[in-house]
């Protein structure tokens, strides 16, 4: 989920930045500090959106750099467990595919990639055997999250499933709605 969170916070405006006027400055002396900042409470940080308040600034002896008690919006990106995403499959592999969720990258392990047996292929994609559904880089999806780690602050961890109804790839889904729609004759037709 995407959040706009209000901060405060002293923002460090060293000399090379003097030349700016001050909210140009401190906007990016902020986004220098906190663009893809990760942290529990956060999630990832995207962006500042906007200055809210500036204070006066302060010299401390020594440093030459100007301090500014700034009050600020931050752009975050904050996965919830059990949020349904939309997203483009970047990445396949033998033990399943990533899917990218906007500032990063969540996972999909084989196992949930659809409910059928799954097997990876020489041309890179990942193949349902009964449904013969394939999985490729490029393909839109609908994902679920089931599993946020931030063990690693640099790298967090997203789990994700397709495995549940109106989730997978949206050409699986728009199949899935006109087999529903389908009339009983036109079904005994298709066998």
């Amino acid at each position: 989920m995407f959040y706009e969170i209000e901060a405060i916070s002293h923002v460090r405006v060293p000399p090379v930045h003097f030349k700016l006027n001050t909210k140009k400055a401190v906007l990016q002396s902020l986004n220098e500090r906190f663009v893809q900042f990760t942290s529990k409470d956060l999630g990832v940080v995207i962006g500042v959106s906007e200055i809210l308040d500036i204070s006066d600034g302060i010299l401390i002896p020594g440093d030459g750099a100007a301090y500014y008690k700034t009050t600020f919006k931050l752009l975050a990106f904050k996965p919830e467990l059990q949020e349904v995403i939309q997203g483009d499959i970047t990445q396949i592999a033998d033990f399943g595919a990533f899917i990218n969720l906007g500032p990063i990258d969540g996972m999909i392990h084989i196992s949930q990639t659809m409910d059928d047996f799954v097997s990876f292929n020489k041309a890179g994609t990942l193949v349902g055997k009964e449904t013969k559904r394939v999985l490729k880089v490029g393909e839109k999806c609908n994902a679920r999250i089931i599993a946020v780690s931030y063990k690693d602050m640099n790298s967090p961890k997203i789990g994700l499933t397709m495995r549940q109804p109106w989730m997978g790839a949206l050409a699986w889904i728009e199949d899935d709605l006109k087999k529903q729609k389908e009339t009983p004759k036109e079904k005994e037709k298709k066998k």
